[in-house]
């Protein structure tokens, strides 16, 4: 007499997330890519690093600082740019030293978080002049 074997369906197990975990997973495979993006534009020499850093205008330890920031970190520039009615693309033809001394600044400013709140919530133009370091240059610009 053949036996016959009774299989039970399974249900798979509901999968529990974890978004703390999964966004402290995140945030560091960005701070891991960083560091790689850093370490791969960073293969140079202590003469030859400071060569480029007066070749654009700053010291070593700016450079660094810019490089540790990443390639965002004046990402608020043209945005207040443009809340403050002034065409970057323009001024960027016109006098782009202007420009690239403005993203320095910016890039290496203390006040994004506050920044970052006065764009989205749309009060920057009425705000920027207590904090933004570049307010003197963009007033002039203006």
């Amino acid at each position: 007499m053949p036996t016959y074997q009774i299989i039970q369906a399974t249900r798979p197990a509901p999968s529990v997330t974890y978004p703390v975990v999964e966004s402290l997973i995140d945030l560091f495979a960005r701070w891991l890519q960083h560091r790689r993006e850093i370490a791969d534009r960073c293969a140079c020499d202590a003469t030859e690093y400071a060569r480029i850093a007066t070749d654009l205008g700053v010291s070593p330890s700016e450079l660094d600082q810019l490089v540790r920031r990443g390639p965002h970190a004046a990402d608020e520039l043209p945005k207040m740019m443009a809340v403050l009615g002034l065409d970057a693309k323009a001024i960027a033809r016109a006098q782009p030293s202007v420009i690239r001394d403005l993203e320095r600044v910016c890039a290496l400013c203390e006040q994004k978080k506050q920044c970052g709140r006065d764009l989205a919530a749309g009060t920057a133009a009425q705000h920027y002049k207590e904090y933004c370091v570049n307010a003197a240059a963009l007033a002039t610009l203006g």
